[in-house]
C-alpha cells in the first residue's frame, strides 16, 4: 500500500500492541482489533465508491475506538501506544472527512 500514511500507522499500532503485556482476554482483542484496523483500511482503499470506502474507514474507526477503550480500562493512556492511537485516530478522522 504504497503513500497510505494512515494505513503504515495503523500496521504500526497492531505491531506496538500486539507486543504489550496484559491480561490474555485483554490482550486477544487489543490485537484482532488493531488488525481490524489495518485491515479495513486496505479493503476500504481497495473500493471504488466515496460510500463503499467510508464504510470500510468507519469500521476501521470503530476498531480504533474499541482498542482506546482497552487501553483505557488497563489504564494505559500515557504510554507510546496510546500516542500512536491517537495519531492514528486523527489521520483516520481526516481520511472519512475528506471522503465526503
Amino acid at each position: 500500500m504504497k503513500n497510505f500514511k494512515t494505513f503504515d500507522l495503523a500496521v504500526e499500532f497492531y505491531r506496538l500492541a500486539s507486543c504489550l503485556k496484559l491480561p490474555s482476554h485483554a490482550q486477544n482483542q487489543l490485537t484482532r482489533a488493531s488488525h481490524s484496523i489495518a485491515l479495513n483500511l486496505a479493503e476500504g482503499r481497495g473500493k471504488r465508491t466515496t460510500k463503499d470506502q467510508k464504510r470500510f474507514f468507519h469500521i476501521a474507526f470503530g476498531s480504533l475506538r474499541e482498542c482506546q477503550a482497552i487501553l483505557s480500562i488497563e489504564q494505559m493512556q500515557d504510554t507510546e501506544e496510546w500516542r500512536k492511537l491517537d495519531q492514528l485516530a486523527g489521520c483516520l478522522y481526516r481520511l472519512i472527512e475528506r471522503a465526503r
